[in-house]
């Protein structure tokens, strides 16, 4: 069948909200894993979240004159980042993903952006195998952690609030980690409240944006990292994505009672810098 593609407004908050919810929790299902969104609200609230913020490029997929599903890809940062896409159950492996999906790519070309980044659900065969034709090198498995939050301090190393002043410290650390800052990112989330630095030896040695699925964190240790999730009041979404290569950290977060949820996969098109230090990435990337 013929995809239509057009951006997606206001309007499609409600329909798209849904079919987000029904396409993760159906999938979820079929594979015997948790839900990723608690209740419709929740995925109302994240594609609302997405279409109005100028900084995320929206799409609505139609068939027939039918909502099919959407997608986001997030221009805040030098790298953009691509999700949550989501199809209606009803009319799945009818083109309307692949569509989507080709559609942001051919704007990240068009706009010369230097390259583009996904998380993909790892029990999801079929959308590993279309990223991976797409062009996508996988970079990092991850593992979903959740739990209740640690509420605790690491000794030496102090958490706070991020703050205006910090943007200039916090986006040369994430040069230094990833080759590149996520400066809008980051503005936005101290305007909200929910990025933290952490201070070691009088510097800002590690940040977070936020704790959980939105958002991200690099620091000079693997302390830093333990220092913003345990001082998290509440992990925002899922629990943190810690790659799984990072065994010291993966032990310290079960240590803490955490628990593994689920696996997922870091892939990648354009750029992609080996991370010097230790990082956590969001949903995003």
């Amino acid at each position: 069948m013929n995809t239509k593609i057009r951006r997606a407004s206001r309007e499609d908050v409600e329909v798209c909200g849904e079919i987000c919810y029904r396409a993760f929790c159906e999938l979820a299902d079929q594979h015997n894993f948790p839900h990723e969104f608690p209740n419709l609200e929740a995925a109302h609230g994240v594609v609302r979240s997405m279409i109005s913020n100028p900084g995320i490029y929206g799409i609505v997929a139609e068939m027939n004159g039918r909502t099919a599903g959407s997608n986001f890809m997030d221009e805040r940062s030098p790298i953009a980042g691509i999700g949550p896409i989501s199809v209606d159950p009803e009319v799945q492996n009818s083109g309307a993903g692949r569509a989507m999906m080709q559609h942001v790519l051919d704007r990240v070309v068009a706009n010369r952006m230097p390259g583009v980044r996904l998380v993909q659900t790892a029990y999801h065969n079929r959308s590993l195998s279309l990223y991976a034709k797409l062009g996508f090198e996988i970079r990092e498995p991850l593992s979903v952690m959740v739990g209740s939050p640690i509420k605790q301090s690491i000794a030496g190393y102090q958490v706070r609030a991020a703050t205006d002043a910090d943007l200039q410290a916090c986006n040369r650390l994430c040069v230094v980690v990833h080759g590149h800052d996520r400066a809008g990112e980051l503005r936005e989330a101290i305007k909200e409240g929910t990025a933290n630095v952490v201070e070691h030896l009088g510097r800002i040695t590690g940040y977070a944006s936020a704790i959980g699925y939105a958002g991200h964190a690099v620091g000079e240790s693997n302390e830093e990292l333990k220092a913003l999730i345990s001082a998290a009041p509440e992990f925002l979404g899922c629990g943190p994505l810690i790659p799984s290569r990072n065994g010291e950290l993966l032990r310290w977060c079960y240590s803490k009672g955490l628990r593994l949820m689920q696996q997922m996969t870091l892939m990648s098109v354009g750029l992609y810098n080996e991370p010097r230090f230790p990082f956590i990435p969001s949903i995003i990337y």
